[in-house]
């Protein structure tokens, strides 16, 4: 686990492709399966249908929490990493933060103009970390999300980044995708970043990428991308060069 146990709750919950939710009814709690994103300070972002149970229960009540989960070391799920984290739901309406959920999940375009569906943030209150057996943190909301102003800085340089990136590095992005996150060859591109880390994405796939360490300004992401750009191609050329030998 790193130092930073803030840092390494915002990594599962980023990471996460499926969480639950938990909401409750005239005190019966319930849980259902739902696909975050996050938006660039962290809250999470969900797409909800009005014809789901979850979303009236939090239309009443907006009190919810959400359990993003890692992979566990072993047999024993309760060896993975995993965070609690609690919030008051909000529907909003954002063009912006609509296109970063949509972007971590692409394949969900097909359902994502129905007359139903909204797009609903969680500000988190809080969270309890495991970082696995017996490792438990419980993190108050200031440990929790990331510096503001780094946040700010990220989201103001965002478009740009993925533009040059995307145009003038798609080698080094792809080797990033097979080289460092065990991908298939494919157009993968930059999506999204944020202080945490960055998506890249090819069709529907979507893959993250975790920094060493928050970043507060573009030149915290381009060290992290030519970093992670370098390991990825040594790790190619060690694995091309063992089947020759």
């Amino acid at each position: 686990m790193t130092e930073d146990p803030g840092f390494q709750a915002r990594r599962i919950i980023r990471a996460a492709a499926a969480a639950t939710l938990a909401t409750q009814q005239d005190g019966q709690p319930f849980a259902s399966l739902v696909t975050p994103g996050t938006a660039p300070g962290l809250a999470p972002l969900l797409w909800l249908s009005t014809l789901s149970e979850h979303t009236r229960h939090l239309q009443r009540d907006p009190r919810c929490a959400l359990l993003f989960t890692g992979a566990a070391e072993g047999a024993n799920p309760q060896t993975a990493p995993r965070v609690t984290l609690t919030g008051l739901a909000e529907p909003i309406t954002d063009a912006e933060l609509k296109a970063r959920w949509l972007a971590r999940h692409p394949y969900a375009a097909l359902y994502a103009e129905f007359a139903d569906f909204g797009l609903w943030r969680i500000n988190p209150q809080g969270a309890l970390m495991v970082g696995g057996f017996a490792r438990a943190t419980r993190l108050r909301l200031g440990q929790l999300l990331p510096d503001a102003a780094a946040v700010a800085a990220i989201a103001a340089a965002e478009a740009g980044i993925i533009g040059h990136v995307n145009a003038d590095h798609a080698d080094a992005v792809e080797a990033i995708a097979t080289g460092l996150l065990g991908a298939a060859p494919g157009a993968w591109r930059l999506t999204a970043v944020d202080v945490d880390g960055l998506d890249l994405a090819a069709g529907d796939s979507v893959l993250r990428l975790a920094f060493a360490a928050p970043v507060t300004d573009a030149e915290g992401v381009r060290t992290e991308l030519v970093r992670s750009a370098r390991t990825a191609r040594a790790a190619l050329a060690a694995s091309q060069q063992g089947k020759i030998s």
